[in-house]
């Protein structure tokens, strides 16, 4: 799948397209190989980025400190690096989403 990779630390990336101000946080399934993702927080000083962590989190049943962002601090599209999940877990949790 085009939205997630392993990079050669064992680690998995993430690719969100994130949409801000939405009504509701939700994943609205996938857009140009990334995963569109819905939030209700503004981009203002970082409100954005933090609701996409958390968000990104809860669903996938990780600690915060596991989901960190790696790109995209001002952009709409975002990579998440995600350690301690293995990629076929993450496939399984997102494919209803999709």
């Amino acid at each position: 799948m085009p939205y997630l990779t392993t990079t050669e630390k064992n680690r998995l990336i993430l690719d969100l397209y994130v949409q801000p101000k939405s009504s509701r946080t939700k994943v609205a399934g996938l857009h140009d190989g990334a995963i569109k993702l819905m939030i209700t927080a503004p981009p203002v000083d970082g409100k954005a980025n933090t609701q996409v962590t958390t968000f990104i989190a809860k669903i996938l049943g990780l600690a915060k400190s596991a989901v960190t962002l790696q790109s995209g601090h001002q952009s709409r599209r975002k990579r998440i690096a995600l350690t301690g999940i293995e990629p076929d877990e993450v496939r399984r949790i997102l494919a209803p989403l999709l």
